[in-house]
């Protein structure tokens, strides 16, 4: 360089300055010096990137300097100039907008199944392995008790296998309930965690966005790491829930999540949570709900209109609802814990119940052993009524004391009277029957065995009128009333998967497709790497024999 200073400086001064056209070889020369490596510092760049998760490839756009206008002829067809080399327009990234679009919504719509068919997982392990045996089993034992209890409805040892067997039957029933609960709370916990999650990226959004903005401003340089960074924010942001990405005249991401503003170009709008009595957490916009001042503190009044997720919409692809890991996990959790109530009603089941992986299937087996406890009960209180209509003061099936009528279950809450109140967590074994199954008896006040009333309890269960849930019209019985909801469970999950498999395929395709623009590649760049090393060393020679000619001319010619 020192040399070709050298040649400029002489040149100028025999010169007079009046020799740019000879100086302009130069120029052109050093131009693609710079640009050769300019380039090779952005191919070593992606190199150095090629297993960075979230980066975007970088490409140099060349372009060319102005021209100097020698002549300006009219007659001539053009201008006569001379250009002055070659121009290091930007480093711009390579990223397809449409593929972008695409992927963030297939795999939002991969994170909703996903996380739906993991749901229905997790129901399917607390029905078939509890401590070592299935729930199945224990309905297995009881109907047995009751065919032994049919065929000597007066043997003790029989009367005590019943009692002991409707006793394990509550303790597993409430322990598969308890489970279903605290699935339950788990999916609250995620939700709680999700949310602050997407907070958390709403603002680091809105932070780059002004970062950006603030490296770009001055049209010099392009803050492609930053933007690599907000672009992944983007997408994983896709998996949780439904958004749509826009860019302002600035080059801000503007999104709108479930149809709402979530990020503006400088801010984010918070995702808040409203907690009810079980506390399950509500995601709700902060800046839509009702608020008023309580002793100088804003408080929330009320979050009508301003959830974040519509839940009463059905789920569809063809309109998007369908998209997102919360939404799914807010599904799949329910608001409630469902008991045999809900599904008194067919509107209300579907509306509120049905769509919930969890809320199904405990108002399903709610019912069940509602049901059942319920059914024993009224067989024991009908065995007692009619005694009494035989004899008023028999004290068959009854407590002598209270003059009550013997039943196995009882409320926890110790009131009685009514059938409502027999939800599974709200259900006792009668401590008196089981200290003592004998007194029962199965022995009328006239010494005959109480057949009738043991075979009530083989048809009770025997009996195909139940249904397990308002949309299945198949009547079933108690005996296989468990083996149906676990088939619903099963082939729920089985449809999920399927679809879950299918979306990941889906989304394995695009982002297959998106890295074939975005994605670095090593052979490609290892390429691009000796093109402009050549064009580096080409435009060194380049200059090397500019500055020979110049200096010959000015010591040879120029004396």
């Amino acid at each position: 360089m020192k040399q070709i200073c050298a040649n400029l400086l002489r040149m100028e001064i025999a010169s007079g300055g009046n020799n740019m056209s000879l100086m302009g070889g130069l120029y052109v020369g050093l131009s693609g010096l710079q640009m050769g490596q300019n380039a090779l510092n952005t191919t070593a760049h992606n190199m150095a990137n090629v297993d960075t998760t979230g980066y975007t490839r970088q490409q140099v756009q060349q372009g060319t300097r102005i021209y100097n206008t020698i002549s300006t002829s009219a007659s001539a067809v053009a201008y006569q100039q001379i250009g002055l080399g070659v121009n290091y327009s930007q480093v711009k990234q390579v990223r397809d907008v449409f593929l972008d679009r695409a992927y963030r919504r297939e795999s939002g719509r991969s994170g909703f199944y996903d996380t739906f068919a993991a749901a229905v997982e997790e129901v399917e392990d607390i029905f078939q392995e509890l401590q070592g045996a299935s729930f199945a089993k224990t309905i297995e034992n009881l109907w047995d008790s009751v065919e032994e209890l049919a065929k000597d409805p007066a043997n003790s040892v029989n009367q005590s296998v019943f009692v002991q067997r409707c006793n394990e039957f509550l303790t597993r029933s409430q322990a598969v309930y308890q489970g279903l609960s605290e699935y339950q709370d788990n999916l609250n916990n995620k939700i709680i965690r999700q949310v602050d999650t997407i907070n958390a990226y709403g603002k680091r959004i809105a932070e780059l966005n002004l970062e950006i903005q603030k490296i770009e401003s001055g049209q010099v340089e392009k803050a492609n790491d930053l933007r690599d960074e907000r672009n992944q924010l983007i997408d994983e942001l896709s998996t949780m829930a439904y958004i749509d990405c826009k860019t302002d005249a600035s080059g801000n991401i503007l999104i709108q999540l479930e149809g709402k503003d979530f990020v503006r170009s400088e801010s984010a709008n918070e995702i808040g949570l409203d907690y009810d009595e079980n506390g399950f957490a509500t995601p709700y916009w902060t800046q839509l709900a009702k608020t008023k001042m309580v002793n100088g503190v804003k408080t929330v009044t009320s979050i009508e209109g301003a959830e974040v997720f519509n839940m009463n919409r059905v789920i569809s692809s063809s309109a998007n609802t369908d998209i997102g890991s919360l939404k799914a996990m807010m599904y799949a959790r329910g608001d409630h814990r469902a008991t045999f109530r809900d599904m008194d009603n067919a509107g209300t089941y579907n509306r509120s119940i049905s769509q919930s992986v969890i809320m199904n299937v405990q108002a399903e087996f709610d019912n069940l052993v509602h049901l059942i406890t319920t059914g024993i009960n009224d067989i024991f209180k009908t065995a007692a009524e009619n005694a009494s209509k035989d004899n008023p003061d028999s004290d068959y099936m009854r407590d002598p004391d209270t003059k009550e009528p013997y039943t196995i279950f009882n409320v926890r809450s110790e009131v009685y009277g009514t059938d409502k109140d027999f939800t599974t967590q709200n259900i006792i074994i009668n401590g008196v029957i089981k200290q003592a199954p004998t007194l029962l008896g199965f022995k009328k006040d006239d010494g005959k065995v109480d057949q009738e009333t043991a075979d009530a309890l083989k048809d009770l269960f025997m009996n195909e009128e139940y249904n397990v849930n308002p949309n299945i019209k198949t009547k079933t019985n108690f005996i296989h009333y468990y083996d149906d909801m676990v088939s619903l469970v099963a082939n729920d999950g089985y449809v999920l998967r399927g679809i879950s498999e299918n979306q990941q395929i889906t989304v394995d395709k695009v982002a297959a497709a998106r890295e074939q623009i975005l994605g670095v590649s090593s052979d490609e760049e290892m390429s691009n790497m000796v093109m402009f090393q050549n064009a580096y060393n080409a435009a060194s020679r380049y200059i090397n024999t500019v500055s020979e000619m110049l200096e010959h001319l000015i010591s040879a010619l120029g004396r």
